[in-house]
């Protein structure tokens, strides 16, 4: 077995509880396979998979010779307003905080005019949310395509709306064809980040007495030879990654895994793929083929909070498990370290905006005070002499001038913290001061978070999960509860 440095310590490697959860009630934990147990280098990947979509338009007659992918002009929970044809970064209200349309960033005064009164929804028709790193490279296609569409240049394409399904389906169409996963597979060096720390993770788990699930929508030739290479080499000798699982499930078909009553097949032939239905008991060594969450369930003997299931996909992985089983959640957001590293190197230059902005805040309520005492006594309701009226508005004149000159300091810090993480569009999980509506998404479905599956080997298989205690504005409490005096 490869020998692996101690597990850091260090924020970014933190296990985030929204919900309480004890693993030591934990029967059994799920994992999805891609970005979840296996990591890919994003810019790379998500270049390649732009790179075949935009060969599989250009055979359609889109001009997108030229085309080139940027790993920072994206992330992801972007919402997509397929009647505008805008992407926009929106906080937990639905309120749009930035967008773009196609290259260009919408400017303030448009951006107000379009969605002052617009609470956006992802339930909503209109609005389509971009909710994993597989997004990125469809995002990116879209951007351009827009560019495109606005010159007249794809014809056949109606609106906004069906330019983004012809995105995403020629997006879809490199993940299902075998000439991206081939590239994978040929190029792991290049494309794959490994992990080795994960295989410890999932070894206590096990030895803690877990049943572990492998349910990947990947199908089987592709799964096999991609587990080997991420986890074959840091495992105890003479072991290989189908030792780890006591269920293997592949094309499982997520969500419709997790509200379906699709059946479940064997793989008997595993060079072949060939395929017969399963009956009786899961057996650990087997390859299972396409069913479904319940029968899962019942074959365990496992209730559905019983059961973890581990996954990158916001609504692949979590929203369905969540909603149709109730099943234990935990989401595997990579863009974490990155983000937790960012606010960290900012903290000094954040106190001083925060201390800015109290200073602020108490020139403001002085500014407020003294407009009042003059509207009162220019109504009657207040009897001033013309000294104390003067004195006023001298003080309310000084007062501006000391807040248009902390203004002026807040303003390159406020910009910084707003381009932290992401030149264009910030922190994935804040929007401005406010949660982002992606976090709200995240806090609502996914009782646990954190940044990678190793993550977990720091927790411990026993750890007990409490959520904190939830600030209200009205607060003004420490950790105990008590009044902040």
């Amino acid at each position: 077995m490869t020998a692996t440095p101690p597990l850091p310590s260090a924020r970014e490697r933190a296990v985030f509880c929204n919900r309480t959860l004890n693993l030591r009630a934990i029967g059994a934990i799920g994992y999805d396979m891609d970005y979840t147990l296996v990591h890919y280098r994003v810019a790379e990947w998500e270049a390649a998979a732009f790179e075949h979509a935009r060969q599989l338009l250009a055979r359609q007659g889109w001009p997108v010779d030229g085309l080139r992918f940027d790993p920072a002009a994206m992330i992801q929970g972007l919402i997509v307003d397929t009647e505008l044809g805008n992407l926009l970064k929106v906080n937990r209200f639905g309120y749009t905080v930035r967008g773009v349309h196609g290259a260009r960033p919408l400017e303030f005064d448009e951006q107000r005019r379009l969605y002052g009164h617009v609470a956006v929804d992802h339930r909503q028709p209109r609005f389509a949310i971009l909710s994993t790193l597989f997004s990125l490279s469809l995002a990116s296609l879209y951007a351009h395509a827009v560019g495109l569409f606005d010159q007249h240049r794809l014809p056949g394409v109606t609106s906004y709306a069906d330019l983004l399904h012809r995105v995403r389906c020629a997006v879809d169409d490199v993940h299902h064809q075998g000439a991206l996963k081939a590239e994978i597979l040929a190029h792991t060096d290049r494309l794959i980040d490994p992990d080795p720390e994960i295989s410890l993770a999932l070894l206590d788990q096990r030895d803690a007495g877990k049943k572990l699930l492998l349910i990947t929508n990947s199908e089987w030739s592709y799964t096999r030879q991609i587990m080997g290479q991420a986890f074959d080499r840091h495992l105890p000798a003479g072991t290989g990654w189908r030792d780890l699982f006591d269920v293997v499930i592949v094309s499982a078909r997520k969500p419709e895994f997790f509200t379906s009553q699709s059946p479940l097949f064997e793989v008997v032939d595993e060079e072949q793929g060939l395929l017969r239905p399963a009956s009786g008991a899961l057996e650990q060594g087997r390859v299972y083929h396409g069913g479904n969450a319940s029968l899962v369930e019942n074959k365990l003997g496992l209730g559905g909070d019983q059961i973890l299931f581990v996954g990158d996909h916001f609504f692949g992985d979590v929203h369905a498990t969540k909603s149709g089983l109730r099943w234990r959640t935990a989401l595997i957001v990579r863009e974490l370290e990155q983000e937790i590293d960012a606010v960290a190197g900012f903290a000094p230059r954040q106190a001083e905006l925060t201390a800015l902005m109290a200073r602020k805040e108490s020139l403001e309520h002085r500014h407020c005070e003294l407009r009042l005492a003059l509207q009162r006594a220019q109504s009657g309701r207040a009897k001033r002499t013309r000294s104390d009226l003067d004195r006023a508005r001298r003080e309310i004149g000084a007062l501006r001038m000391q807040i248009e000159a902390l203004d002026d300091q807040i303003g390159p810090l406020a910009k910084a913290a707003g381009e932290l993480s992401n030149p264009h569009w910030g922190l994935l999980m804040r929007a401005g001061t406010d949660k982002s509506y992606l976090a709200f998404l995240i806090e609502r479905f996914a009782d646990l978070y954190t940044a990678r599956v190793s993550n977990f080997a720091l927790a411990t298989p026993f750890r007990y999960f409490r959520a904190a205690r939830v600030p209200l504005p009205h607060d003004g409490a420490g950790d105990d509860g008590e009044p902040a005096s």
